[in-house]
């Protein structure tokens, strides 16, 4: 008796759910991706073996560039605004309501608070292009302790790190960490790059 050949086929594979899943997975990271924040200040971070984490919200940011000016930044629109508003008692400034809320939006900011009102009416564009002074740190006038003071007031949780330029001098950080001790904070943290641990500890 004579053997059946058995027509051989070559197996064929359906792309389209491969293809779909793809595009659910780019639709997903594009819905669910948070973007940097712009900041004021580009700093370059000394590096160091650390592996503690900064929280992800309630963090007052203290920013040092290489040139010693000083930026403040909080996070949170609504203690921003409280924040503000508070500032704005003690110093005597007016805030229109656009203000305030072009504040809510800045990530960090360096300008002494007597100009911080001509800063937020500028457009975006203008404001990236300003050579921002820094925060007065100085004895005679302490605005960044006064910053630092009404935001733990305004929100309690807030954890205080301080980021510094690897050129930026040892005196001007140790300002900062003075001004914060006379403000009685003896606990904040340094960001920092990670390094590889090295391998004999």
């Amino acid at each position: 008796m004579p053997k059946v050949k058995v027509k051989r086929t070559k197996p064929s594979l359906d792309m389209t759910p491969m293809v779909d899943l793809a595009f659910l997975l780019v639709t997903f990271f594009m819905l669910t991706t948070k973007f940097a924040p712009e900041e004021s200040v580009v700093v370059d971070t000394p590096t160091s073996v650390s592996e503690i984490k900064l929280p992800e919200s309630n963090v007052i940011t203290l920013t040092i560039g290489g040139n010693n000016r000083v930026f403040f930044g909080v996070d949170g629109q609504q203690t921003k605004e409280e924040l503000l508003n508070k500032m704005a008692g003690k110093y005597g400034v007016g805030f229109t309501e656009e203000e305030i809320r072009t504040f809510t939006l800045l990530t960090n900011f360096g300008v002494p608070i007597n100009q911080l009102k001509s800063y937020l009416a500028m457009e975006p564009n203008a404001r990236k292009e300003v050579e921002q002074q820094g925060i007065p740190i100085d004895s005679t006038n302490n605005e960044l302790g006064d910053w630092v003071h009404n935001t733990r007031l305004t929100n309690p949780k807030v954890v205080i790190a301080i980021k510094g330029d690897v050129d930026a001098e040892y005196a001007t950080v140790q300002r900062v960490i003075d001004i914060l001790q006379d403000r009685k904070v003896n606990r904040f943290n340094l960001i920092t790059d990670m390094e590889a641990r090295p391998s004999n500890l």
